[in-house]
């Protein structure tokens, strides 16, 4: 596929993912930014949906670094969160390359819309206090199967699934939203590669327009990380639900 970086492109693809790394590492959405970024660039939108995996991988790295750094990582249970998501994210990968992506649309804005009234009604469920004791994912099995939806859906398009992640994690395994966030990163890292193994697969990559995008997530993911471990849990929890409510206004008017 042919595509011409400019000046002006270039900049928009970094500016795009600074956002979006920022956003992204706080709560999520911010593949509504990075995606018509590359699609401004000529792209498809299952070329840009492959591409954007690039920056999502980067921004995840440097985010989960700079959580682990913190001490804000629980490393113990990355690998019991990892495997249903994994396998989630194989079973969404192989599906996006031959579905429309229109059909998790309603999927994510009924997700989104649900999260929304939960956390005006009772924030607490999806956003627990600083210090909660978090459960063993043994002890919720419920949550199990949010992270394989979470993988199914961010192995098909990686736009919301942050959300969706939180909500097992935060909502169901009781991790506080720092901590959600640092696992998150984890968990898209992941996925990311299974996806963009099956993306390069199907020459649905381009990696010029995907390294610049990356740059600018990596930038954004390591300014969150410092701005999320320094404001209260309170501050947030209001982040995540402006983003869950842009979020559902997004999907329902481009639905």
């Amino acid at each position: 596929m042919e595509y011409e970086l400019t000046t002006l492109s270039v900049s928009l693809l970094l500016l795009a993912g600074v956002a979006a790394g920022f956003i992204n590492t706080l709560a999520g959405g911010g593949s509504m930014l990075t995606l018509p970024a590359l699609m401004m660039l000529g792209m498809p939108a299952d070329v840009a949906n492959g591409t954007n995996r690039v920056g999502v991988f980067l921004q995840s790295l440097a985010g989960a670094k700079g959580f682990r750094d913190q001490g804000r990582l629980d490393t113990g249970t990355i690998i019991p969160v990892l495997v249903p998501t994994l396998v989630g994210s194989l079973v969404g990968s192989l599906a996006a390359a031959w579905l429309p992506v229109s059909l998790l649309k309603p999927i994510l804005l009924g997700s989104m819309i649900a999260m929304a009234v939960v956390m005006i009604v009772k924030p607490g469920v999806v956003a627990p206090p600083e210090g909660t004791t978090a459960y063993q994912l043994r002890e919720r099995p419920i949550a199990a199967l949010g992270l394989f939806a979470a993988g199914v859906y961010g192995g098909f398009v990686q736009a919301g699934v942050g959300f969706i992640l939180i909500a097992a994690l935060a909502g169901g395994l009781r991790f506080d939203l720092v901590r959600s966030n640092a696992l998150k990163l984890v968990c898209t890292g992941a996925f990311s590669v299974v996806a963009l193994i099956v993306f390069v697969l199907n020459d649905q990559v381009l990696w010029i327009p995907g390294l610049i995008l990356g740059a600018g997530t990596m930038v954004g993911a390591t300014l969150s990380v410092r701005f999320a471990i320094t404001v209260p849990q309170s501050t947030l929890k209001w982040i995540l639900l402006v983003m869950v409510s842009i979020t559902c206004g997004a999907a329902w008017f481009y639905g």
